[in-house]
């Protein structure tokens, strides 16, 4: 595998998530009735309760299971909202092997190893993935939440013994943050699981109108309290692709709200690759 495609495997794997994802439901069954609410209500619960911050830390441990093969690695990340997310990889004996910087407009990475990095702008992952993934939703793959800069769509709710259930048939990116034509057509279609006591998303799932076989999900658990706010500890992921692919991802060292820099100075040695 060339050092674009390992770019490529590593963002998708740990952070955007590409491909169908199918998780073992950890969920509990509640055993009174859940009260039966209306989309517009459910909607307003799930993002008075979604995780708000302005900077967010956190190490992270990943195993990667690859046709039987595991592969494990640390990291940390580091989130300026809506504009950055930084990664560290790191084996077992904490050396960093790779360095990734994602904003609104840009993929940048360094192999520590090879001494090579690459700069791409966001057509990177569009092109790499052939979807339309953005930076809006990898955040939101990432924290849990809503997807932030798309208009609300015509929610359908319904519930079952377990969790509320937001589902909505067509979903675009709001006018004012649309800068191309690509942007413009990105419509997902999207199904949200709510617990029904937090009111916290406990399975998110996207798929694109225009290519329904392209979906992502994620499914998150071990939720913590971080200042007053749930943030899950733990998310699963199950990647269909090429190859069968694995994940759990789990978080430790979470910190909310103290600013970080994003270093990303690549040394005069390195070799840049396309």
């Amino acid at each position: 595998m060339n050092d674009l495609k390992k770019i490529g495997y590593v963002v998708i794997v740990i952070f955007l998530s590409a491909g169908f994802i199918s998780c073992k439901s950890t969920r509990s069954v509640i055993k009174k009735p859940l009260k039966e609410y209306g989309a517009g209500y459910l909607f307003e619960k799930l993002l008075e309760n979604q995780f708000k911050f302005d900077f967010l830390t956190a190490k992270f441990n990943l195993d990667i299971i690859i046709n039987g093969k595991k592969n494990s690695l640390n990291g940390q990340i580091r989130i300026r909202k809506d504009s950055a997310i930084w990664i560290s990889l790191t084996p077992g004996l904490g050396v960093e092997i790779a360095r990734i910087l994602i904003t609104n407009d840009s993929v940048k990475y360094m192999n520590r190893l090879k001494k090579t990095y690459f700069l791409g702008d966001s057509r990177f992952v569009k092109d790499f993935l052939n979807s339309n993934v953005d930076y809006d939703v990898i955040q939101s793959l990432i924290l849990g939440n809503d997807l932030t800069y798309y208009d609300n769509g015509k929610f359908h709710a319904s519930y079952d013994s377990k969790e509320y259930h937001l589902v909505t048939a067509g979903r675009r990116k709001l006018k004012k943050y649309v800068k191309t034509a690509d942007d413009a057509s990105r419509i997902f279609i999207q199904n949200i699981y709510l617990n029904p006591e937090t009111f916290k998303i406990t399975q998110m799932k996207i798929k694109e109108t225009v290519e329904e076989s392209r979906k992502l999900e994620a499914e998150y658990t071990d939720f913590r309290n971080l200042d007053g706010q749930l943030f899950a500890g733990t998310i699963f992921y199950e990647l269909s692709a090429d190859k069968p692919i694995d994940v759990i991802l789990k978080y430790s060292k979470i910190s909310v709200d103290k600013p970080k820099k994003f270093p990303f100075k690549i040394p005069s040695k390195y070799t840049r690759i396309q």
